[in-house]
This record gives C-alpha cells, structure tokens and sequence, in this order.
C-alpha cells in the first residue's frame, strides 16, 4: 500500500519554479533517500508534503486520502478531525532540531501526544522514557536543549517525532547541522529504526547512508527528479547530471 502519493505537484516562489511537475510514491515499509544539489527542491518537496508549504498545484493523499487537492485554481485541505487525522499520519525531523528552548528533554517529547492526541499522561510518559533508552539519553529526561550536543538534540528531536506514533517519518538533513563525529552518532539512530521497519523519507548529503539504507534513491536537479531506482542504480546512473553531481561530492569529500 502507498502510505503517501505525491502526483503532479508544482511549487513557485518570487516567479521561480522550484518544483517542476513532481510525482512519486512512498510504499508501507520502504525508506526512500532524496538526494541532490543545493537548490534542487528536495527540501521545499518535504515541507509540501508534510503541509508545511503550500503547493501552486497538484495533490497529495495519505493512505489513500487525499489531503492537499486543487479546486478552482486553489489549494483546498480537509478540515477539522479529518486534517487531524491526515497529520497524524507523519512527523518531521528538521535540520535545526526545532526544540523548545524552555522546555525539558521530557516536555518535548511528550507536550504534542498529551495537549494535540489527547493520550493519557502516564502511557506517553512511559513510552516517552523507552524512546529516549533507545536513543541513549535516559539520563538526559530533565535537561533543557541548551545542555546538550548537537546530535543529543538530534536525537531528542527524532525521539519527538516517534512518540507522536506517525505511518512515516521525514527527514530534512538530519545531520547538516553536526559535526562528523555527532554526525555518526545519529545515523547509527536512523539505522536502527530501519530495523523496526518504520518507513522513512530522508532528505541527506550523505551518500554512503543513503547508498546503504535505502530501498530506493530519488535524485533531484533543478525541480525535477532527475533519476530514481534502487541505489545500485541511481549510483551507478548514466545521466550526466547525478555523474556530475557525484564526482562534485567525491572532490569535495
């Protein structure tokens, strides 16, 4: 089953097409890697599918429901319990983390799946706790952002997005922000997620990762997809642009 179908989507800033005519699918269990220049859109196709940005045109459907549609020329969502529902279907994890500066380590994970599910205090705690033990902050519950590391935020930042219980999870760079060594100590997270079968979008500059964990690599340049396959063959992609791209990357590696 399609978790997500994203069909024929456009997106325009200042006149300026970034996203040209997008269409693709994520299936129930699959990890999908975009992957890409600066500037190819790959970001800008996260925020259109978590609803974050509004697209100029285009649909996009959650389990078969469509959430984002065209009527008249204009963007149309559903309301109420319905686009209640269809947010529930995700979580995001940003490059920036995006946690609350004033709340604790535990506050974070567990402010949205009390105040937004609803969900019995004592349950979301509890999980909440299991989450941060396979994150390996058990100890770091009633610390505050500001004493933390980059990847210790990154991870309390992936364990908030878990506890929210999402069908799919997307990732914008999660690592851009760190630094290599903090860098290893998330993916080696999103690694073992992989292994509880949680499907995922991860949106990344680490090409050995995404050669490794995925099902299936989407290459973008200039709002387009460009290549798409398994990683053996995206990697080992003709086209000239992924060629170029890849060399740029080895160069710069």
């Amino acid at each position: 089953m399609n978790l997500l179908e994203m069909k024929n989507i456009k997106k325009e800033f200042n006149g300026q097409s970034v996203l040209k005519d997008i269409s693709l699918q994520v299936k129930e269990g699959e990890i999908v890697s975009i992957i890409g220049p600066s500037g190819s859109g790959k970001s800008t196709l996260l925020r259109c599918a978590t609803m974050l940005t509004d697209i100029d045109s285009g649909e996009i459907s959650y389990m078969g429901k469509r959430s984002v549609w065209m009527e008249n020329g204009k963007t149309v969502v559903p309301s109420g319990k319905q686009l209640k529902e269809i947010r529930s279907c995700f979580g995001l994890v940003f490059q920036n983390f995006n946690l609350f500066p004033h709340y604790s380590v535990i506050k974070n994970i567990t402010d949205a799946p009390i105040h937004v599910q609803k969900r019995k205090k004592e349950e979301v705690y509890r999980e909440a706790r299991e989450l941060l033990a396979k994150m390996g902050l058990s100890d770091k519950e009633n610390a505050y952002p500001c004493q933390l590391s980059g990847g210790q935020c990154q991870r309390v930042a992936i364990a908030r997005a878990l506890a929210l219980n999402p069908k799919i999870l997307f990732f914008d760079e999660p690592t851009s922000a760190l630094d290599p060594e903090l860098t290893g100590e998330v993916l080696r997270v999103i690694r073992s997620l992989a292994d509880l079968h949680i499907t995922m979008v991860i949106v990344t500059h680490e090409m050995n990762f995404a050669k490794d964990i995925s099902d299936r690599v989407i290459f973008m340049d200039q709002g387009v997809i460009a290549v798409e396959g398994t990683p053996q063959q995206v990697f080992s992609s003709e086209n000239a642009r992924m060629r170029e791209f890849l060399g740029k990357f080895h160069q710069g590696a």
